[in-house]
């Protein structure tokens, strides 16, 4: 479409503390799923986000940018689970949401039989420190700053999608 999916953080180095696994993690609103919750957030605030979250958490949130890549990334997974595979798979959601919005973004996954490995719901805390320690050999998020965060600890993409990237 004459854009790219990501916009690479280079200045990461990193050495592989995991030969045997590639992982992957994704923030969810604007990467995973849509950022219609996102869209409610910054016009009318947190307790609006949060009412909007509950009141709507049995209603699977829409796809995302990056679901069909999560999507192949699970069917890989369930592909080496019947077969002997040296290299594991791995993936993350790594999220600002907190409770009560985490049980949308919870449902949602289960709504789309996709399972992760790891889900992080940090209520606005940075995410480097978390990716830090997961150690994902990429992230991929839609906000500036939580990339930001991020590739100072690893690789990071910028996902150039949704309420956050529109001028």
């Amino acid at each position: 479409a004459g854009f790219p999916a990501a916009l690479v953080y280079t200045q990461t180095a990193k050495e592989d503390p995991h030969p045997d696994e590639v992982r992957i993690a994704f923030d969810g609103d604007a990467v995973l799923f849509a950022d219609e919750a996102e869209r409610v957030f910054r016009a009318q605030g947190l307790d609006a986000f949060q009412t909007h979250e509950a009141d709507h958490a049995g209603r699977p949130l829409p796809p995302g940018p990056f679901k069909p890549l999560l999507e192949a990334l699970h069917r890989l997974q369930l592909a080496d689970d019947h077969a002997n595979v040296p290299m594991r798979l791995r993936t993350a959601l790594v999220t600002a949401r907190s409770s009560p919005a985490h049980e949308r973004a919870i449902r949602t996954l289960m709504d789309w039989n996709i399972e992760v490995d790891e889900a992080m719901f940090l209520g606005g805390l940075e995410k480097g420190e978390f990716l830090r320690n997961f150690q994902p050999d990429f992230f991929f998020d839609d906000q500036t700053r939580h990339v930001e965060s991020a590739s100072a600890h690893v690789p990071s993409g910028h996902v150039l999608h949704g309420v956050a990237n529109e001028r």
